[in-house]
């Protein structure tokens, strides 16, 4: 029998039968639907669920902070299309782990939240429990769905409900509230076996109608300049060659969104992504694959998108999602895959490709973008700027395509974005919708233990403050990732002072000349500092040909950032009593 089971007298006491309980269940109904690898922190009431997951053959990442293990929860659900799992504590280490939670849901990857909490009915009564909060309340608002357990035999149900809300229709974040008393409930073996459920076709296929793909045809076909912009729900698809067969049979040049980079390789020649403002000011028609007009493309309107007019294709499947913004003049709603596979089929043979001139308009932009940017990224200052040092992140990355690129930070990001070629699909893991602070070690952890490939993490030094601790994870793991801090003394710069000349530091400036690097060298792996390209450059190298874990201090001139980055519009200013 495959559960963990105890023996009990029957109520004659005379026999004797085998049982299992909470804590099996949940680990057997986990490991029948294929996930195998939790990612959270011990401790009251979950501490015995991990253990007897890893003995029963799971592999049980603990970080130091639970949000950055729900971060490494939700990157490896989008990674694998499989929900990722988050285990915590009840209250504190809960809502540690809400945040993650949270983004997940916003950036549509799939990843379950499972907590210990305490009773319902000390809870209800607000009797003063240890660590005692309504925790499915707090949860219902953030996530797709949230499910409490209350009996043992309903283990099975619940964990089923939990995997098919988080990966059907728009992935997003699931919670699951286990109340202490359910995990030591003691249930018949053969019954608890019985009621666990493998879940079918979690996420079914969507078409949309033949007259809506015969409508976004028509309105590309009468495009005399059409953009495709990749989402990372393109990538989240893993639909990846089929994508491709639609761009390079619709000749449409694309533009891809951060996540996106690597979908299709940043050196194409229909890849307009360095040549991005003229290719959205100038376009007639756009076609949205995967992706959403939010903030990062300023909501479809505005300066941004010039003053042509716009025609709108966009394959999402959430109909909620059309018009969301502006008008959408051909809504496909659906599945990724099956949606771009039905557009290949009706694609003739004589298809006509995008307009030559179009293309070429794109392309003279593109090259001229691509030798102005050229220059700077090979220069030798010292110390580094951004330029100079992502110049070196460009080459490590085109020598080593395989390597998962994670990044955050702002000037960081914001340079690295438009710096750094991707060549493969689901590469480039960055801080997605919300822009959030210090997924970089819960991503980093999860991408090396899901895909086994080597990471590359550049973070920017306020960025890697948030989550540094899990520098330990990483050696405690012995895990292929390389981290690269970029230190510049402070938030945005570290130049700004203190207006009263006190003795405080400003709010933007942290220690000057940190060394973050013996952090990772007091845990066992390897520290480097740099202050040149060239030191730079050898240690990443060296870094990914030896798998270990590594950390380089990369001194970045204090003065070389831009006020939040590409997004100081975002950042409001008082003027008031400023001179003029």
């Amino acid at each position: 029998m495959s559960m963990a089971v105890a023996e009990r007298e029957n109520d004659a006491g005379d026999d004797t039968g085998e049982l299992t309980d909470g804590f099996h269940l949940v680990i057997d109904a986990l490991r029948l639907n294929g996930i195998n690898t939790i990612y959270g922190v011990p401790g009251i009431p979950v501490t015995d669920l991990g253990r007897l997951a890893q003995a029963r053959g799971m592999r049980v990442i603990s970080f130091r902070h639970e949000q950055h293990a729900g971060y490494a929860a939700s990157i490896a659900g989008y990674l694998t299309q499989t929900p990722g799992v988050c285990l915590t504590v009840s209250a504190p280490g809960f809502l540690n782990g809400l945040t993650a939670l949270a983004n997940a849901t916003t950036n549509c990857f799939p990843m379950i939240l499972i907590s210990g909490s305490s009773e319902r009915e000390i809870v209800d009564l607000q009797k003063g429990d240890y660590e005692e909060m309504d925790q499915l309340a707090i949860a219902k608002p953030l996530c797709k769905a949230a499910y409490r357990i209350l009996h043992a035999e309903d283990i099975g149900l619940g964990v089923a409900r939990a995997i098919r809300a988080a990966v059907t229709g728009r992935p997003g974040g699931v919670y699951l509230d286990l109340p202490a008393s359910l995990l030591g409930q003691v249930m018949d073996a053969v019954k608890g076996e019985q009621s666990l459920i493998k879940v079918v076709d979690p996420a079914p296929a969507h078409l949309p109608s033949e007259a809506a793909l015969n409508r976004a045809l028509d309105t590309l076909k009468a495009a005399k300049k059409p953009l495709i912009i990749l989402g990372k729900g393109a990538a989240y698809a893993q639909a990846d060659d089929t994508i491709r067969e639609f761009v390079e049979k619709s000749g449409i040049p694309y533009l891809p969104m951060s996540m996106a980079k690597g979908l299709l390789p940043d050196d194409h020649p229909q890849s307009a992504g360095a040549a991005r403002s003229l290719a959205l000011k100038e376009a007639d028609t756009v076609m949205l694959i995967g992706a959403r007009l939010n903030w990062l493309l300023s909501h479809g309107k505005g300066k941004a998108w010039g003053t042509a007019p716009k025609r709108f294709v966009q394959i999402d499947i959430d109909a909620r999602e059309m018009d969301s913004n502006v008008p959408i003049d051909a809504p496909l709603v659906g599945d990724i895959a099956s949606t771009v596979a039905a557009l290949n089929a009706r694609m003739s043979g004589d298809w006509e490709k995008a307009p030559s001139d179009w293309m070429d308009q794109i392309a003279a932009k593109r090259d001229a973008n691509v030798a102005k940017m050229a220059p700077k990224l090979m220069n030798n200052a010292v110390p580094m700027d951004f330029h100079g040092a992502l110049g070196q992140v460009k080459r490590v990355i085109r020598e080593n395509p395989d390597t998962i690129f994670v990044n955050e930070g702002a000037n960081t990001l914001d340079f690295a974005r438009a710096i750094v070629d991707m060549y493969k699909p689901r590469k480039r893991l960055d801080v997605g919708t919300w822009g959030v602070m210090g997924i970089g070690m819960g991503f980093s952890v999860a991408a090396a233990v899901e895909t086994g490939h080597p990471v590359l993490a550049v973070v920017g030094d306020s960025a890697f403050g948030f989550s540094g601790m899990e520098v330990e994870t990483a050696c405690r793991y012995n895990l292929p990732v390389c981290i690269v801090v970029f230190n510049n003394n402070g938030i945005y710069r570290g130049t700004d002072v203190n207006p009263t000349g006190g003795p405080d530091v400003a709010p933007t400036v942290f220690v000057k000349d940190s060394r973050y690097d013996q952090m990772m060298t007091a845990f066992g792996g390897v520290g480097v500092h740099a202050t040149s390209t060239d030191e730079l450059y050898r240690a990443m190298s060296e870094a990914i040909a030896s798998r270990k874990p590594t950390l380089i201090n990369a001194a970045i001139d204090e003065a070389a950032g831009t006020e939040s980055g590409r997004i100081g519009n975002l950042n409001p200013q008082s003027v008031v009593g400023k001179k003029k």
